[in-house]
Order: C-alpha cells, then sequence, then structure tokens
C-alpha cells in the first residue's frame, strides 16, 4: 500500500504561499527503542505532504502535521507499514474526555502476556543457571552424562527462545528485512549466537573435538541474558502504565450524567446526550456536569481542581461555571455554552496529554546518538571477534572470541538511552498533573531545575484546600467549651464550607473533652446577607 499522493491542484486557493495543515496522532505498535522511533519518524517526514513529525517511544504515539490536499491518515498508515511497524486503529474521538477503551484494552493485553514470557524466562533460566554450572562439583560431575546434560539444557532452553524470546527475533528480522538494526538486532544476535553454538556443540560434539575445541555450551547466557531483558521490558511498561493515571484521574472528574430541562421536565441523560444551549439543573452536592452560564439561582461552587482556591466562588445569573466542578450549597439552573473537546476540563486533559508527548531539548542528543548506536555496537563486536580469533590460542580462539562477541552485544542490549528521557518526562509530567501543577510542555520541565525562587500572587493557591479553625476566643465571658457546643449546632445544619470548619473544629475539641453533641431545631440561613441583625435570629 502507497501514501496518497493528490495533485496539487487540490490545495485551496487565496493566498499563494497558504497552505492548510491539519494534525493526526498515531498509535504505533512495535516499537522497542529509540531507534525505532527514529526510523517511523524519519519514514514519516520523508513522506510527501508531511510538514513534521515526532514519535514519542514512551507513549508509542506518533503527531503528525499534514497537508490533507496531498495526504491522508490512510496514507500516513502506510508510511509507518513501510517502515516496518504498525498503526493501531481505534475509535476516534473529538474529545480528550473520551477514553479509548480499545486501546487501553490492547496495552493491557500485551503488558499481561510481556510479563507472562518473562515469569517463563524466569522460571526455566532458575533451573538452567546451577545446571550449567555442574562443573564446579566434580562429584556431580562424574555422576552426570555430559551430552544427556547437554539435551537437558537444551530442552529447558529451547522455550526461551521460541516463546519468552521471540519477539526479539522477529523484530531483529522485520529490520532486518527493512535494512535497518535496532536494540532487538543486539539481543536477538547475541542470544542467538550463543544458542546456536551450544546447539551446535550439543549435536556435534565429536566434530569440535577432531578440531582441538571444548565443546561448551552457553545455554545459561541465553536464558539469562532473555529473562533480564525481559524483566527490564517489564518495568518500563509498567512505568508507562502508571504515567497515564494521571489523565485517567482528569478524565474521570468530569460528570457521568446531567439533569437536563427537556420539554419543561427534568430528566437525567448521559453526559454525551448534552447539548449546546441546553439547560442543565444543578443541585447541592452535584458536580456541574459541563461549561455554561448561571440563568437562575445562587450558590458556591467548589472551583479548586481549576484555580487551587480553597475557598468556594459564589455563583448567580450570568457567572460562568465549568464542568467537573463541584455545587457546594444552593441549587441554580444553566445553560450549556461548551462541550467536549472546547470545556476547561478538555483542554486541561489535552495538555497534559500534550506535554507528556513533547520532547525535551536534551532528547535531541540521545535520539542523534541512538540513530547511529545499533550499527556502532555491531561493528565493534565483530572487532572484537575478529581480535580475539586472532590473538587467542588456537584450541581457545572460538569459544573465546563467541563470549567476548556475545558479551559487547549484551551489554549495549538494554540500552535506555532513548527510553529514558520521554518516560522521565511522562512520570514528571503526569505527577505534578496528580498534584494540581500543570506543566505546558518538556522544555519548561527541563529548565525547572534552575528555578530557585517561586512567587505566588495569592495564598489561595498553596493552602490546604479547605479552611480550617485555628483559634476560638469568646468575647461575651461564655465558656468556651459550652458556646462552642451551640455554636456547633447550629453550624451542623449549614452547608457552607466555613461552617464545615466551624464543625470540624468543635469535633475535635469535644473528642478531646469528652463532650456530647448539640441538636438545633427550626434552622433558617440567610445566604449573601452578610451579617445577619441580632433581632431576626438565626
Amino acid at each position: 500500500m502507497q501514501p496518497k499522493h493528490l495533485p496539487d491542484t487540490a490545495v485551496p486557493t487565496g493566498s499563494p504561499t497558504s497552505v492548510v495543515t491539519e494534525s493526526a496522532t498515531l498509535n504505533i505498535e512495535g516499537m522497542t527503542c529509540a531507534s525505532c522511533a527514529n526510523f517511523v519518524e524519519k519514514a514519516l517526514v520523508r513522506t510527501p505532504g508531511v510538514e513534521r513529525a515526532m514519535v514519542n517511544l514512551a507513549s508509542e504515539k506518533a503527531t503528525v502535521e499534514y497537508r490533507p490536499a496531498q495526504i491522508d491518515r490512510a496514507g500516513l498508515k502506510a508510511a509507518v507499514q513501510q517502515a516496518g511497524y504498525e498503526v493501531l486503529d481505534t475509535a476516534a474521538s473529538t474529545s480528550p474526555l473520551a477514553g479509548d477503551d480499545e486501546l487501553e484494552a490492547r496495552k493491557a493485553q500485551g503488558y499481561a502476556q510481556l510479563k507472562r514470557r518473562f515469569a517463563v524466562a524466569a522460571w526455566l533460566a532458575a533451573f538452567i543457571m546451577p545446571l550449567s554450572m555442574l562443573m564446579l562439583w566434580p562429584a556431580m560431575t562424574a555422576r552426570v552424562s555430559t551430552p544427556l546434560l547437554n539435551y537437558g539444557l537444551l530442552l529447558l532452553t529451547l522455550p526461551v527462545v521460541l516463546y519468552s524470546g521471540r519477539e526479539f527475533f522477529e523484530s531483529a528480522w522485520n529490520s532486518f528485512r527493512h535494512r535497518t538494526a535496532t536494540m532487538d538486532t543486539l539481543i536477538a544476535v547475541g542470544t542467538g549466537t550463543a544458542f546456536l553454538y551450544s546447539l551446535a556443540a550439543t549435536m556435534l560434539p565429536h566434530w569440535f573435538r577432531q578440531h582441538g575445541l571444548m565443546p561448551e555450551v552457553y545455554y545459561d547466557t541465553t536464558a539469562i541474558i532473555i529473562a533480564l531483558i525481559l524483566l527490564g521490558k517489564v518495568m518500563e511498561a509498567r512505568a508507562k502504565t502508571q504515567t497515564s493515571a494521571a489523565i485517567k484521574a482528569l478524565m474521570g472528574l468530569q460528570a457521568k450524567t446531567a439533569r437536563v430541562v427537556r420539554a419543561g421536565q427534568e430528566v437525567d441523560v448521559p453526559i454525551e446526550q448534552v447539548q449546546l444551549d441546553d439547560v442543565v439543573v444543578v443541585r447541592p452536592r452535584e458536580k456541574v456536569a459541563t461549561d455554561g452560564v448561571v440563568l437562575e439561582g445562587q450558590s458556591a461552587v467548589d472551583e479548586a481542581m481549576l484555580t487551587g482556591e480553597s475557598l468556594p466562588v459564589e455563583k448567580k445569573a450570568g457567572d460562568n461555571v465549568f464542568g467537573a466542578t463541584l455545587n457546594k450549597t444552593g441549587s441554580f439552573r444553566f445553560r450549556v455554552s461548551k462541550l467536549g473537546a472546547d470545556t476547561m476540563l478538555a483542554q486541561i486533559v489535552k495538555l497534559v496529554s500534550d506535554a507528556q508527548g513533547s520532547r525535551a531539548p536534551i532528547q535531541r542528543l540521545a535520539d542523534k546518538i541512538s540513530a547511529v548506536f545499533v550499527p556502532v555496537v555491531i561493528i565493534i563486536a565483530l572487532l572484537t571477534f575478529g581480535l580475539w580469533f586472532d590473538l587467542a590460542p588456537t584450541n581457545l580462539r572460538l569459544p573465546l572470541a563467541l563470549v567476548n562477541f556475545v558479551a559487547v552485544l549484551i551489554i549495549a542490549c538494554p540500552c535506555a538511552l532513548g527510553l529514558a528521557t520521554p518516560t522521565a518526562i511522562m512520570v514528571g509530567t503526569g505527577k505534578g498533573a496528580e498534584y494540581g501543577v500543570l506543566i505546558r510542555n518538556a522544555e519548561a520541565l527541563e529548565k525547572a531545575y534552575q528555578v530557585n525562587t517561586v512567587l505566588l500572587d495569592k495564598t489561595g493557591t498553596i493552602t490546604r484546600g479547605e479552611p480550617s479553625v485555628t483559634d476560638f476566643v469568646p468575647t461575651n465571658g461564655d465558656a468556651p467549651a459550652h458556646l462552642l457546643l451551640l455554636l456547633a449546632a447550629v453550624e451542623r445544619q449549614s452547608e457552607h464550607p466555613l461552617a464545615e470548619a466551624v464543625v470540624r473544629y468543635a469535633d475535635a475539641q469535644g473528642v478531646a473533652s469528652g463532650s456530647t453533641t448539640l441538636t438545633a431545631t427550626a434552622f433558617q440561613a440567610y445566604e449573601g446577607r452578610g451579617p445577619v441583625p441580632p433581632s431576626t435570629g438565626r
């Protein structure tokens, strides 16, 4: 399948230099290292009609800006496939608040399979390793036949190679067909060479002896290396899974339903069925369903998830309200002004998602190194093999050359050069979002270490997020304990955040002194009037 190219005459007319571009996000499958990400990015950038492309290994996504008059999404997918990787087609959504259940399910399935592959490799390696060390115990060596032991080790190693390590060899073969090399190439060549040499020594021991070589096997090398590298991949996959928790938490803030006025009746509908200009009713202790403008009623709305302010904001007719904020005291109606991707919460989710996928300046250096890293390592490994084979004693030169050849390849295999930076960015921006700190992009995060002074314009953004009573001082000579009981009995009937603070303080003092609680009757609250005259009571 070739990328779709349309004639230049399809570009909209107008300014001679005007170019209409669109942006697309592709979910890439099959990337295992920084070299893979570089290959995908180069393949996209070289495709006619693509203005720019950025591939993030940690999030496994490619962000592409392209000219729709020259290429479409199918053409972008074809370009990725020609590079040897796949694009996961999932249901498209226009809102950042709509989760991709299909993609999440596939990632969860892949993570579970990766853990199974590691478990098999680790369990078998735990048997292979001690069996390979029997030569350290002469008494055991005399009792166990070497050919029989080697065949036993072969049977134990086969599942490690064919099941646990299969993905490395398939990826290496795929890279070879596309004339590229990745970290999986190093793993496949290193472990494959050790396994094939051991297989030959097991099946043809007499040929080795005829040429003055000991038929030694290295099944333990193959199994242990595959198990250790799979352990690293499990840890990487776990880190990727955890970094998405911040976005999921933000998405979870959205209300699931809304009480909408339809044909004069109040009905509860799923948030997806809410339309622009709908009138939504919000009762006390309910979430605001989406962004809008208050039509009637008044209340105090907790907007801490947006502003960090510890005190709710008073709302009346004409004021703006935002989705996912929490109504505290009164009831009101508002007209829907924004939905889906246009809401304030959706913009926050998009900001965090874009920041996790952005590229830090320091990553450019890592990308340049990783682009030539694998070929350089392979050349060094070949030179090492040649030197040892030429300089070592005749009867040991092949085993020594082989062992050192594999060592050079494997030492470089679990290289985190290209993965460490994007993973750190994902973790940093995700953790920041969990604590209410929104980071615009990776460059800002990278420069944050230079900050030595932080200026805040108000105290509300650095408080605990809720008011609390620090001191209680009676002014009319009443007993503090009795007065606090009376005050708590009244405030316990109110939904105001300051009343809640008084009740928490009274409860704490009552627990400490062993006092009981009182109950107020005929309670009436006067909202929005400031201090109440003594004659009216409360």
